[in-house]
């Protein structure tokens, strides 16, 4: 059976700075009926755990580590024996979330993924956040971004830990350079596809450089 993709949205809080805010998060699950990965364990690890559904949870992907997208994610790990996997550029924000419980794996650019037969290939993506990752999956014609590109632009760049040049090269480089039919599948919010945000992209390209 082909790898699929089933959606959860999960509520809490995300806070840095000195700020907090309420957010609804993306929760992605990729796998078959016997295996899965989520892709960023957000607020809630038992419902994640109900929509796995006894399936062997093989990773968890951390798109990046700001609390929202990780705040859940030792729970589960606990839970269901998974390793949790990050981009090393993105240690000093976990450990302001998970100060005593570390990461077990390394994400890298270019590293592959397998789960259900299917083939997720690590994109950095720097800018958001200094390890922020997507992942991109040419068998089920998707890509899932984290924060770094939304329906109309980029994730924001605002706050510690971000750059605003950065996260326009990395949408250039490791993004725009997607099939355009391919399915944006983000951290928040609605999905879109690469030919529905490259024209839009252009004009934040021109504003980034």
């Amino acid at each position: 059976m082909a790898a699929r993709i089933d959606h959860l949205v999960t509520s809490g809080t995300f806070s840095l700075d000195g700020g907090t805010w309420d957010v609804d998060n993306n929760v992605w699950i990729v796998g078959d009926d016997s295996e899965a990965i989520v892709i960023d364990a957000a607020h809630d690890a038992e419902a994640i755990l109900a929509a796995l559904d006894g399936r062997a949870l093989r990773a968890i992907v951390c798109t990046h580590a700001h609390n929202d997208h990780i705040d859940a994610a030792p729970a589960l790990a606990a839970a269901t024996g998974a390793r949790i996997l990050l981009h090393p550029a993105d240690q000093p924000l976990w450990k302001q979330t998970h100060p005593d419980h570390s990461p077990d794996g390394d994400l890298a650019d270019g590293q592959v993924l397998t789960i259900a037969g299917t083939d997720l290939t690590v994109l950095h993506t720097p800018g958001h956040a200094p390890g922020g990752i997507c992942l991109y999956a040419p068998d089920l014609g998707t890509v899932f971004t984290g924060d770094t590109l939304f329906q109309g632009g980029p994730g924001a760049t605002g706050r510690s830990f971000s750059d605003f040049p950065t996260i326009v090269d990395s949408i250039r480089e490791k993004l725009l350079t997607l099939p355009p039919e391919t399915v944006v599948r983000t951290g928040h919010g609605d999905s879109t596809t690469i030919g529905a945000e490259a024209p839009h992209l252009q004009e934040w390209i021109k504003r980034g450089h």
